[in-house]
């Protein structure tokens, strides 16, 4: 039973997959079948580090289900979430996975979570072997660099409640997807004042 049921995810993650590239590019189905069988299905429970800080990432992930964040610890042992991904994107340290370097950073679940993923090995020849992996990624890529020039911006210039209503704007699933104090810490709220904005701000 266990072996078919991660075999019906895994197919269905696929599925998902497929309509997240297909949206932005096309591949003849030949080659959507070479590329998608170096993906394989992973389950992580909950508070799980899936990736340590000074390990080199390995994989690319796709969000099938759950909530995960990458964050960063000072040498004060200071802590900062910095991205939460979530279904139908994807995750890992992506600085440590394309450069293939040490990471500066944990990725971690925050609740149990399933995934397909891809090693780096195989995601740099797909992306080597089909230009429309490599245009996809690329306009991947630019959005996450848009995005976070937003966010700094953000960080920067914005009060907490301007922080908080357009991080509501952008993700308006958030609040039910992970837990409040690492909203807070990725706003760089503290979590008094960040339950202050929750009872005041109509969501």
């Amino acid at each position: 039973m266990c072996i078919i049921l991660a075999l019906m995810n895994f197919t269905q993650g696929l599925s998902a997959l497929k309509t997240v590239i297909y949206n932005s590019t096309y591949l003849c189905e030949n080659d959507w079948e070479e590329f998608s069988k170096h993906w394989e299905f992973k389950k992580y429970k909950r508070k799980e580090i899936i990736t340590n800080s000074a390990e080199t990432e390995q994989y690319l992930y796709f969000i099938l289900e759950g909530i995960q964040r990458v964050y960063f610890i000072s040498e004060q042992n200071k802590e900062a979430t910095l991205v939460f991904t979530h279904s139908n994107s994807f995750g890992g340290v992506l600085d440590s996975f394309l450069l293939q370097q040490p990471s500066d950073y944990y990725y971690e679940s925050l609740t149990a979570s399933s995934v397909l993923r891809i090693k780096h090995e195989h995601f740099d020849a797909s992306v080597k072997k089909y230009p429309e992996i490599q245009e996809f990624m690329e306009q991947a890529s630019y959005f996450s660099i848009k995005g976070l020039l937003t966010r700094m911006a953000e960080l920067q210039c914005y009060s907490s409640e301007e922080k908080f209503k357009s991080l509501l704007h952008r993700s308006p699933q958030i609040l039910q997807l992970a837990p409040h104090k690492y909203i807070a810490n990725y706003l760089g709220i503290d979590p008094t004042n960040f339950s202050k904005l929750l009872n005041t701000i109509k969501i």
